[in-house]
């Protein structure tokens, strides 16, 4: 048994512990309790979670496959699982500034069976179907530390400490973090998450794969007038406010109770550094065909999140010494359907069963050993030959939208079976220096129609405890003011969809801030910063966004 890495951390230990709450993980606790039960064995599984409560920082679209649910939980109908609002109309678009024009919907996007959730909604239920089977869940808990054993291999986790002072010191109110060991650990932290990127480093899980390549959706949701409202309608676009040479687009599912989901995605690989993702969001809802839908609704919900690209190319070592990745923290989702949840969930089911077998063959109950079957099991499923096939669609728009568009119809039409694979740059390599592109000029808000980021950041229900240390780090603190701002007109400023970065001058001399309390945790910034200077970590147990309905 390991030993406590400090001794005024208390130890709990599990034979698999899970960190994040989110499809994934749930899945995956879930699958690995149906197979005890099977087995008439016994496993003890616990699931991490830095939200505030399940779904509290889940954030999708979200249309939604049923097929990896269907075989996890085949009666979900009958235990009323949140999915009531079965896919109607597809509509695929191409914007003009004033006008759009009807394109054929690709198969990909086609999504006949499918449903408009909430994935916090499905979360949650999830969540209730773990624990009836047993599975521990803590949430409010961030995993902030990797417990590794003298070997170098992962024994756990350990939650992040509380009530320390923004100096550093601790407070009255202090309390130590705890220390989760298990046979096996799961990170299924969600897209860039803070451990694996750690991970990665040590085990060098990327060594052998694609740069992973990464959007960014900002999402809102709207209280329509009930006449404009068409219950199932799902319609995506691309084009205008998008460049040529920019990757992006949109979706507006139309959900129940006269209310529709309203996203635009920009891929984070763009180049100009005058960009601004939020602003590009609030610009494109001025489009007529959007607009008409808004005219005299009222925004409920706000969030933003980074969502993994890369597909299969892109996805890292998916096991090391002690535990494995799945869901988006490896980078499972399907780009051409627009689509992460149920591959999410089925990556998560893969682990569940891999593990399973693994540890059922350890009577020794040891630490520390690798499940290599994980890859094996995750290539012979349908999951591998879904993004084998789709492999190549994104990386296709690297040379321009209309070229994209061609090749990603070559792709469907067949051409996935051709040997080849395209790669990845990675994102924070792309900007062009600010002098070499022409600043964006964004109209200011209305406040009817389109917003500022702070009274969004509003509606996300977003609160850190302000007396603790900022949970965004910056490794040099002269990059920002020193590099980024001569070379990129310092680009955090515009990429973060809460107004976390700001560049304002004192007496003369520029500094640079960070608002930590404004974060909504979509990682923009440690992926997107051209320095790769500023480090996401967890803040203290349960900070964040708490997203009602997203």
């Amino acid at each position: 048994m390991p030993q406590p890495a400090r001794p005024d951390r208390d130890v709990m230990e599990y034979d698999v512990v899970i960190v994040g709450a989110g499809p994934a993980g749930l899945s995956c606790a879930i699958r690995l309790k149906q197979l005890a039960v099977h087995a008439g064995q016994d496993i003890s599984v616990c699931v991490l979670e830095k939200g505030s409560e399940v779904g509290a920082h889940l954030l999708s679209g979200a249309v939604f496959e049923p097929r990896a649910l269907n075989e996890l939980i085949p009666d979900w109908k009958e235990k009323n699982a949140p999915l009531r609002t079965p896919a109607g109309e597809d509509r695929f678009l191409f914007f003009t500034s004033t006008s759009s024009y009807r394109l054929p919907t690709p198969p990909p996007m086609a999504n006949h069976g499918n449903y408009i959730i909430s994935l916090g909604e499905l979360g949650k239920w999830l969540a209730g179907e773990a624990e009836s089977l047993g599975v521990e869940i803590f949430p409010g808990f961030s995993a902030a530390e990797i417990l590794y054993d003298t070997h170098d291999s992962v024994i756990g986790v350990a939650t992040g400490d509380m009530g320390i002072h923004k100096d550093g010191t601790r407070g009255s109110d202090f309390v130590p973090g705890v220390e989760l060991h298990a046979r096996q650990t799961v990170f299924a932290e969600g897209c860039h998450g803070s451990l694996t990127k750690m991970l990665c480093q040590k085990f060098g899980l990327r060594d052998k794969s694609s740069p992973q390549t990464y959007g960014l959706g900002i999402k809102e949701v709207w209280e329509i007038d009930p006449a404009l409202h068409q219950k199932g309608l799902i319609v995506h676009s691309v084009g205008w406010p998008m460049d040529q040479h920019t990757y992006g687009g949109s979706w507006m599912y139309h959900m129940e109770d006269h209310k529709i989901s309203i996203g635009f995605v920009v891929g984070l690989d763009y180049q100009n550094p005058y960009l601004s993702p939020f602003e590009e969001m609030q610009r494109f809802k001025t489009h007529p065909d959007v607009q008409k839908y808004l005219k005299g609704g009222r925004r409920i919900a706000y969030g933003a999140r980074t969502l993994v690209e890369g597909g299969l190319q892109s996805l890292p070592k998916l096991s090391f010494p002690g535990g494995i990745l799945t869901g988006d923290t490896a980078g499972f989702l399907n780009v051409p359907k627009i689509k992460g949840n149920h591959t999410a969930m089925k990556s998560g089911m893969i682990a569940a069963e891999s593990l399973f077998s693994f540890l059922q063959h350890d009577p020794e109950r040891t630490y520390g050993r690798e499940c290599t079957a994980y890859l094996k099991n995750f290539k012979s499923s349908w999951l591998y030959e879904e993004l084998y096939r789709v492999r190549n669609i994104r990386p296709g728009f690297h040379f321009g939208l209309w070229a994209g568009m061609i090749h990603a119809a070559f792709q469907t039409l067949g051409g996935w079976r051709l040997p080849y694979t395209l790669k990845h740059k990675a994102d924070h390599t792309t900007l062009k220096k600010a002098r070499e592109v022409t600043p964006i000029p964004y109209p200011k808000p209305d406040h009817v129609i389109t917003f500022d980021r702070l009274s969004s950041v509003q509606l996300s229900n977003t609160y850190h405890e302000e007396n603790q240390p900022a949970h965004l780090k910056l490794k040099d603190p002269g990059v920002p003011i020193g590099v980024n701002l001569p070379e990129y007109d310092e680009p955090a400023q515009r990429y973060c969809p809460a107004a976390v970065y700001e560049v304002v001058e004192t007496q003369g001399q520029k500094q640079f801030v960070i608002n930590a309390q404004n974060c909504v945790h979509c990682k923009t910034c440690d992926i997107k910063d051209p320095s790769q200077n500023i480090d996401w970590t967890v803040p203290q147990g349960g900070g964040g966004p708490n997203y009602p309905s997203l």
